[in-house]
């Protein structure tokens, strides 16, 4: 089975644009996702943009990149887009604002989906403690079944510990999803659901719709760039690394 890794790279961001050509160390975090993924064992690498800016930085470290609409609704929408004449069976998305995204997750997701019984798709979960994401509404949260699968997935705090109630393990969604090719071409042309529309997860779209959505859980715990702030907390995390 062939696989392509996706990296979504929008221009536009409103709480920080340009992000994804911010530099980081000497180089925009687009090419740090780009160098990640190119250390998996994923068939093709691509970088999927809607600007020429965008497009030309990535042409000039070496990568491959394709120019999509600006008006998808959703990053899946754009990897569908993208590889619309790729050979690939599995399609990894992997954000354009994850610098630090180790290769052995990307590697993990392969795996997962490449088994006899693989899913529709695939993701990735982080424990986490309860107060260090309870208020922060850009750390999606997630609660899953007995075997791994996700149930639902919030902004919120889920699951909500009631006075009394006993504590369980809670999770943050890490947004790397992977595909077959035909889950992603039925999630696509499926309308935005209501649960998307509210919470503003296009996961949410897949559940809504009867898609499973299989999660492997790591304890790693990356940055993404979100912000300025994430970006100078990020210089910190390369610097202590000695990248």
């Amino acid at each position: 089975m062939k696989t392509a890794v996706v990296i979504p790279a929008r221009y536009g961001s409103m709480r920080f644009p340009g992000k994804v050509l911010a530099m980081l160390r000497g180089k925009p975090i687009v090419q740090w996702v780009w160098e990640c993924a190119m250390k998996s064992k994923a068939d093709l690498v691509l970088v999927a943009t809607d600007d020429d800016r965008v497009y030309k930085t990535v042409e000039s470290f070496g990568g491959k990149a394709v120019m999509t609409s600006p008006n998808h609704p959703s990053g899946s929408d754009r990897i569908m887009e993208a590889v619309k004449d790729i050979d690939a069976d599995i399609i990894i998305n992997v954000q354009g604002d994850e610098p630090s995204m180790p290769p052995e997750l990307i590697d993990r997701l392969i795996d997962l989906m490449s088994g006899a019984d693989a899913p529709d798709m695939g993701t990735v979960i982080v424990p986490c403690k309860r107060e260090d994401v309870a208020d922060n509404p850009n750390k999606p949260k997630v609660v899953i079944s007995a075997d791994g699968y996700a149930l639902y997935f919030s902004r919120a705090m889920i699951p909500f510990l009631r006075e009394g109630g006993t504590e369980m393990k809670v999770y943050r969604h890490w947004g790397i999803y992977a595909y077959q090719r035909a889950a992603l071409e039925r999630f696509v042309s499926l309308p935005e659901g209501n649960l998307e529309k509210c919470e503003k997860l296009e996961q949410l779209r897949a559940l809504e719709n009867g898609m499973r959505i299989k999660t492997i859980e790591t304890t790693y715990d990356g940055v993404d760039v979100n912000t300025p702030e994430d970006l100078e907390e990020a210089e910190k995390l390369f610097a202590g690394k000695g990248l």
